[in-house]
């Protein structure tokens, strides 16, 4: 099974930016395509980035195309997503997985961990 542990979320104003990572332990991480999501409230969650097994090659939802960028060290066993540019519509809770497709749909391999809080005051 595997544990993940996201972190870095926090208050930022519109125009800044964070950069979020997320731990995983208890399988081969390098084995697996990881992808962020989000939820806001009252909203469905939704999947915002995902990054190939190897690196390389990503995919973003439109929403955040240009801004955001995900990447993975696979030596620490990390994935991260620097966020720039956020508005307050990126307010959600992110949350990190893996996904055995390269898709932005929402089937993921593992138990969803606690996530990390991202609000953006306008």
């Amino acid at each position: 099974q595997v544990q993940l542990v996201e972190s870095g979320g926090g208050l930022v104003q519109a125009g800044g930016s964070l950069r979020l990572s997320c731990a995983a332990s208890g399988r081969t991480f390098s084995n697996y395509n990881m992808a962020w999501f989000r939820q806001a409230p009252g909203k469905e969650r939704e999947c915002v980035a995902i990054i190939r097994w190897s690196a390389g090659t990503t995919e973003y939802a439109d929403s955040v195309k240009g801004r955001f960028t995900v990447s993975r060290d696979n030596a620490k066993n990390t994935v991260y997503l620097q966020m720039n540019s956020l508005k307050p519509e990126d307010t959600a809770v992110y949350y990190c997985n893996g996904k055995r497709v390269l898709t932005l749909g929402l089937g993921v391999l593992w138990p969803w961990g606690q996530g990390t809080q991202v609000t953006v005051s306008s």
